[in-house]
């Protein structure tokens, strides 16, 4: 028999830990090939851990709530098989846990770039017999926290590990008077200003200011936000700290549309068991504006602009439990409006009932979003970072409007809507911003309604 030990796996360039949910198997339980054995859940979706083995599991390295770094063992499954088995899993696991020492460098070599440092961390890796993750040292050293304090912290990790909300909870409340830090030591005045040193890492705001102390009446109930509200808080906060917010807004006739819809929807359900809604008919124009307009589909990275190459598209969507997902489809400009429906169709079902993959909510260059779902005309979206636009799309309501024809103008009613768009004023001005919210509108408005799909 030969024991091969299961790893946390890597869920995205971003994700460097993940906390046990669930255990779906217990010690003793029998497990097939590419059977969950786990759910976990990441700072960007929940997953479930399918074992690339069969066997039984013997043992599990980590209870349920425990945050586990990526690439290390969370349990044991005896496999039917020598020597070469077990091998074979030893040199997988010995390539994982290489990779994620590699991982782990390169963060502590851009946390001291973005520090102005270029010596060893005044943290230790491992101090006391416990060890302290790249991301805690980062804190611990930008917000002035000593290794002895540090040391003297109570840790709610695995066997007493420090986690990020431990010492982010420490920070918030150890007072206004924070220990000098490494990066407010004087420098000589003859040392040459380090240009890295005022990048955000990671393009995250160095501290983010908390709201003042909320007063509790009688008979209020005090409601714990749950895990994926307090990310999307974060991120939020973290956004508009980030980026100067612009919108930009303008009023499309979307009447050919809903008239096109209303004609070819039953038809395609039909043949197709697709339902077509106007996310994806949007979808498309934003799409075409892209490729007019490439500079909306950048990342900014320090003093440098990234212009994607892709089009990946995230569209928002709010799930039953009032929370807020944004699955991404990518190489967008590669499928037709069939493709589109389809892609949206299914993530958005999926994203409802918690079915999504990580690698399906990561890597998005633009994002819309859809107020008009909850009878919104209007909304002033905040930037899904990294990204520098987004665009939000209004409930279409029917108005009065001017309608131009040869013979003169008329008033008839009309299916209107507006197109909100949100971008990052860094590096997208209003002309640009504004142009291309235009084109938009422009494809919009101009939709063939004898177009076949």
């Amino acid at each position: 028999m030969a024991k091969f030990e299961l790893v946390m796996p890597k869920m995205g360039e971003s994700v460097a830990e993940a906390t046990i949910i669930n255990w779906l198997k217990s010690e003793g339980d029998r497990i097939d090939l590419e059977e969950s054995v786990l759910e976990i859940a990441t700072d960007k979706v929940d997953s479930e851990v399918p074992s690339p083995v069969e066997g039984v599991l013997v043992e599990k390295l980590f209870n349920e709530n425990d945050v586990v770094q990526v690439g290390q063992p969370v349990a044991i499954i005896e496999t039917e098989g020598g020597d070469g088995a077990d091998a074979g899993a030893s040199s997988a696991h010995a390539e994982v846990k290489q990779a994620v020492e590699v991982a782990e460098k390169q963060v502590e070599e851009a946390v001291a770039t973005v520090n102005g440092t270029t010596g060893t961390s005044e943290i230790a890796r491992n101090s006391n017999g416990r060890f302290y993750s790249p991301l805690v040292r980062s804190i611990a050293e930008k917000e002035g926290v000593t290794q002895q304090e540090l040391d003297q912290l109570d840790g709610t990790g695995s066997e007493g590990r420090v986690t990020k909300k431990d010492i982010l909870a420490y920070v918030e409340n150890r007072g206004q008077s924070p220990v000098a830090s490494t990066a407010s030591k004087p420098v000589e005045a003859k040392s040459a200003p380090a240009p890295e040193a005022a990048k955000p890492a990671a393009n995250k705001p160095t501290s983010i200011p908390s709201g003042p102390k909320a007063p509790v009446y009688p008979g209020d109930e005090i409601i714990e936000m749950d895990r994926m509200r307090k990310i999307i808080a974060d991120h939020m906060v973290m956004s508009k700290h980030t980026s100067p917010h612009v919108t930009s807004f303008v009023e499309a006739d979307v009447t050919n549309i809903v008239n096109w819809r209303n004609k070819v929807k039953a038809g395609l359900e039909k043949r197709e068991g697709e339902k077509i809604t106007f996310t994806p008919i949007f979808m498309e124009a934003v799409i075409k504006a892209i490729k007019d307009f490439p500079m909306i589909n950048i990342s900014v990275d320090g003093q440098n602009i990234i212009r994607h190459k892709s089009i990946n598209i995230g569209m928002a969507a709010a799930l039953p439990s009032g929370n807020l997902i944004v699955p991404v489809i990518k190489n967008a400009d590669s499928l037709n409006l069939l493709g589109l429906t389809k892609a949206v169709n299914d993530l958005a079902n999926r994203a409802r009932v918690n079915k999504l993959k990580p690698e399906e909510i990561q890597d998005g260059t633009y994002t819309i979003t859809n107020v008009g779902t909850f009878g919104n005309v209007m909304g002033t979206p905040i930037i899904n970072q990294p990204q520098v636009a987004i665009l939000a799309l209004g409930a279409i309501v029917k108005k009065p409007s001017v309608i131009e024809t040869p013979e003169g103008d008329l008033i008839g009613i009309r299916h209107k809507m507006f197109l909100s768009h949100s971008y990052d004023h860094r590096v997208v001005d209003g002309a640009l911003g504004g142009r291309f919210v235009r084109r938009v509108a422009d494809y919009l408005e101009n939709w063939d309604l004898d177009r076949e799909i």
